[in-house]
């Protein structure tokens, strides 16, 4: 998605950096994003899944805003309250919206076919807000989900949550970067108290976006300084204290903490052979086992497909692989 700039306005100004096909930041601060789908609004009730879904501004400074997603009651959970699940998108940091149409639709059917009341996160986007900005709405997000366990949740709370949600089945989940945050949300929950001491239960991380400075497996060490995961992480995070190896996004990196201070009971690490990030979400998962973590772990790769395909591909077989193993990591 492109911003709506003239081709004469632009072609007087100096590119700063640029990831062809994705994004474009101009030396006057003006920014260019040229991926994504469309923002679509919420809905009373979705005509496929039934799903309603309402958008919620969490904070105003920082402007952090959510979609909140809940099932259609069936007879069965009606009586009961329902997990709680929390997304954050992918897209580099950089990149994408919780409310883009791919994104809408893809938590709409996790929400639908889980049966779990969905929180899908609209985090501030570097370079406009470099990282740790994502990191800390992300983490306010969670505070303000779990503050509606207590009798005064945050901003007045949302009944949604409050009268459907079950506070003992928190779940946080997320594609790419937004894998990257699962994994740093849970360290934050093992170094501090979420609000009514709620815990988190697990946590999904498809795609993980992690890198670091030197290559491993199949990645190729001419270019690697080039590679668009590189040059995304710079342009997120340019005062990143370790780089490319700073912990946030390298959780392997030497001095970072350990992964046994991961707090949730259960993991769930998916991969795609032809992705570029393939083999550092192997190494995440083989590093998290050797850990000491004493949480129960379940990893799946899905064959012949590349980067967060199930994503826009939410119909073929293979997106169906991923999608299954979540909705039954979530009940």
């Amino acid at each position: 998605m492109a911003s709506a700039t003239s081709a004469a306005s632009t072609s007087t100004r100096e590119i700063q950096a640029e990831l062809s096909g994705f994004i474009r930041v101009y030396k006057d601060g003006t920014v260019e994003r040229f991926f994504g789908s469309p923002i679509v609004p919420p809905s009373a009730s979705d005509p496929q899944t039934g799903v309603s879904s309402k958008d919620v501004v969490i904070s105003d400074d920082p402007s952090i805003s959510v979609r909140l997603y809940l099932p259609k009651p069936t007879q069965s959970s009606s009586r009961r309250k329902l997990p709680i699940f929390v997304y954050f998108h992918g897209g580099g940091f950089c990149l994408v919206s919780a409310f883009s149409f791919l994104n809408h639709r893809y938590v709409n059917l996790i929400a639908s076919e889980a049966n779990v009341i969905a929180v899908s996160v609209e985090y501030r986007l570097a370079p406009e807000h470099p990282l740790p900005a994502a990191f800390e709405d992300c983490w306010a997000s969670l505070k303000w989900v779990s503050s509606h366990s207590t009798n005064s949740p945050t901003n007045a709370g949302d009944p949604w949550l409050t009268n459907h949600g079950d506070f003992t089945r928190l779940y946080i989940g997320g594609d790419s970067a937004g894998g990257t945050i699962v994994h740093n949300m849970a360290l934050r929950c093992g170094a501090e108290n979420l609000p009514g001491d709620v815990k988190l239960l697990g946590g999904f991380l498809s795609c993980p976006y992690f890198w670091g400075s030197k290559p491993i497996g199949s990645e190729a060490e001419q270019g690697h300084e080039q590679s668009w995961p590189a040059l995304l992480w710079r342009l997120a995070y340019p005062s990143a204290p370790g780089g490319m190896d700073d912990p946030t996004i390298n959780p392997t990196a030497e001095g970072a903490p350990s992964l046994g201070n991961l707090e949730c009971s259960k993991l769930l690490v998916c991969v795609c052979e032809e992705d570029e990030l393939r083999d550092r979400g192997v190494l995440y998962y083989e590093a998290v086992k050797r850990s000491g973590w004493e949480g129960k772990m379940d990893f799946l790769e899905v064959e012949g497909e590349g980067h967060c395909f199930h994503i826009s591909n939410i119909d073929t077989e293979n997106a169906k692989k991923i999608l299954n193993r979540l909705f039954c990591f979530l009940t």
